[in-house]
């Protein structure tokens, strides 16, 4: 009977009937293999139907690890005193931005902490990568006043990602010392204002968390109508005071991202590092389950090592031409390609 009921919700998703809490949950809390890998199949055959078999690559340079904030979570916490905060300079990030172009790839991430670089250094910056390349700009900068948010969209970027981390309110300020919760959602109805590529996304395991706070999750980014979803599991980083506590799982985050896809089958979904680092092949299987982008960091290693959000996100890897054949290859062993961004007019919309 349970299985029945079971189905019956994924199929009311599949369909794209009306959605509640309590649903969510029934799938949240599914356990059998055969039902997950059902949930999986529906997700995949939606990401195919409406977004084909390409998959986008995205270009990051985290361009700071200086922040103001003291999430529990995050490595980065300004609390930290074990790690080398750094800035890179324009230059740097302009001549990272033209090798991500040289790649063949279409969109830069510019990434920082909460570090507060000022509104005219932010604009000159995605002014000259515009000027300089053909590249789509996102910017994951952080919490910023709604003046700054315009100048940066009239100063050519064209994607924004603020991870509102939690819906719950409770744990959302217990882990967020010092944020405010009601400011986070209004930065990102900021940016749909503006006219961004918006994107947001959740933390799967933290302390306290449970099935019907992931299932508001679900729901806070259905109705935002989020561009982008990025879903990733927490993992504990040993300088917070999280040290210690276990971590999201890899099947907990699938199914989430599976049933994200099937909310929003329009969104851009990552197959997320953090997914990856946990599990081996924790991406092809996002990339099976749904998602339908890798994000690349393509941040200089004398800085990346100090963009330390949490363990294992550091660690070295291939030179990045050698890293995309391997890549290639693992995208064509699952059925799929590397694609190119379309127009941002063509990618806005986002389903119901």
């Amino acid at each position: 009977m349970l299985d029945s009921v079971i189905r019956g919700v994924i199929g009311k998703l599949a369909e794209c009937q009306d959605i509640h809490v309590d649903d969510l949950v029934i799938l949240l809390s599914a356990s059998d293999a055969g039902i997950l890998q059902d949930l999986h199949d529906w997700a995949d055959k939606i990401r195919k139907k409406t977004l084909g078999d390409a998959v986008l690559l995205r270009g990051i340079i985290e361009i700071s690890n200086r922040c103001n904030q003291s999430c529990q979570y995050c490595g980065l916490r300004k609390e930290n005193r074990k790690i080398h905060r750094y800035r890179m300079a324009e230059e740097e990030i302009l001549d990272v931005a033209k090798k991500i172009e040289a790649c063949g790839i279409s969109t830069v991430v510019l990434q920082s902490g909460e570090d507060l670089l000022s509104m005219d250094r932010v604009c000159a910056l995605v002014e000259n990568i515009k000027k300089e390349t053909d590249l789509f700009v996102t910017l994951s900068i952080g919490e910023r006043c709604y003046d700054d948010y315009r100048a940066f969209r009239e100063a050519g970027a064209d994607r924004y990602l603020l991870k509102h981390e939690t819906a719950s309110k409770t744990l959302f300020e217990a882990l967020r010392p010092g944020s405010s919760y009601d400011n986070r959602r209004r930065c990102l109805l900021w940016l749909k204002e503006l006219g961004y590529e918006t994107g947001a996304g959740n933390l799967i395991g933290l302390p306290g968390q449970g099935v019907s706070d992931l299932a508001e999750d679900l729901l806070y980014m259905r109705n935002l109508r989020a561009d982008m979803i990025g879903i990733g599991p927490f993992i504990a980083h040993p300088d917070t005071p999280l040290a210690g506590f276990p971590g999201g799982t890899g099947e907990m985050t699938l199914k989430v991202v599976s049933l994200a896809r099937l909310l929003l089958p329009k969104a851009n979904i990552p197959a997320t590092t953090a997914l990856g680092i946990l599990e081996k092949d924790g991406r092809k299987r996002a990339l099976q389950a749904g998602a339908n982008v890798v994000m690349l960091d393509f941040t200089p290693e004398i800085y990346r090592r100090y963009y330390d959000i949490y363990p294992g996100k550091t660690r070295v890897v291939t030179e990045m031409d050698v890293y995309l054949n391997v890549l290639r290859g693992e995208l064509e062993s699952i059925g799929r390609t590397i694609g190119k961004d379309r127009p941002l007019e063509t990618t806005r919309e986002s389903a119901s």
